[in-house]
């Protein structure tokens, strides 16, 4: 929207953008004073508020419902992972830096081999690279574990409404983004949801969430990671687990890609493998 134009066109994402609080002084007084005129405009705005309190709505019990104590446990174990890896990083010496930059960038080097059969594809990982797409990986885990199981609403746009699904996501996340098909693994889209980032590293996230005939679900996470370089961070495969969940993650381009669910290793490196040819 051009503040110093009233008949410009005002987009979605300007009205989405005022819910948000995200439009600047300016543009804030530019957008409120047409819809003091607007009476169409004021009706699409109001319909975006009205869908997001539906949307808030929908999960308003399972918000106010106390943790679950295998979560809460689950949280604490990474919470504390989190920080002996800090003190790790932190008290380790340049020396230890070097060695593991150098060893990870040839594992993962390895591991991509082993998954795309092409050699050459892959960047040596620095260590801040590593630990992000670890905790990336393991943010997908917790997601999994909250979603998953929900009957009524496990995600916020249903696998009828893909098209809209895909658009939304890809403008909150800031790049175009894809659904892998899954279905040759047997899995079926049933949706997505708009997800936080975290404190390390903040921004918008995408869960998509697929499932078996026989009810056995996996879920999708991406996002952009803080920027690693000119070209780019990008890691090979690597997995996490916490209890009888896995999670499959990489970084290709500064953009993550986590693959969680409790299937068994081998079933999920296979649609991990998918998700990286379709991506």
């Amino acid at each position: 929207m051009n503040p110093n134009d009233p008949r410009a066109p005002v987009s979605d994402d300007t009205l989405n953008a005022w819910l948000d609080g995200q439009l600047t002084p300016t543009e804030r007084a530019a957008l409120e004073a047409r819809l003091a005129q607007d009476a169409a405009l004021r009706e699409r705005l109001q319909g975006w508020r009205a869908q997001r309190q539906a949307l808030q709505g929908l999960h308003r019990e399972v918000l106010a419902a106390p943790l679950p104590a295998g979560l809460a446990a689950a949280a604490d174990r990474l919470a504390e992972r989190h920080a002996q890896r800090f003190e790790a990083w932190r008290w380790g010496g340049m020396a230890a830096s070097v060695l593991l930059a150098f060893g990870t960038g040839w594992i993962a080097h390895d591991r991509l081999q082993d998954a795309t059969g092409s050699r050459g594809s892959l960047q040596a990982s620095a260590p801040a690279t590593v630990e992000g797409a670890q905790r990336f990986g393991q943010a997908a885990l917790v997601a999994h574990a909250v979603y998953a199981p929900e009957v009524r609403h496990p995600v916020e746009v249903a696998a009828s409404q893909q098209e809209h699904l895909v658009q939304w996501l890809s403008k909150r996340l800031g790049r175009p983004i894809k659904v892998p098909d899954l279905s040759a693994e047997g899995f079926e889209l049933v949706g997505g949801r708009l997800l936080p980032g975290t404190p390390d590293e903040p921004g918008a996230r995408a869960q998509f969430m697929f499932q078996t005939a026989t009810g056995e679900r996996v879920t999708l996470y991406l996002g952009a990671l803080p920027p690693q370089g000119s070209d780019g961070a990008t890691t090979g495969f690597r997995w996490t687990r916490e209890g009888a969940l896995t999670s499959f993650y990489w970084v290709d381009a500064d953009f993550g890609y986590a693959l969680a669910g409790p299937l068994p290793q081998d079933r999920m490196m296979a649609l991990a493998q998918s998700v990286y040819r379709q991506r």
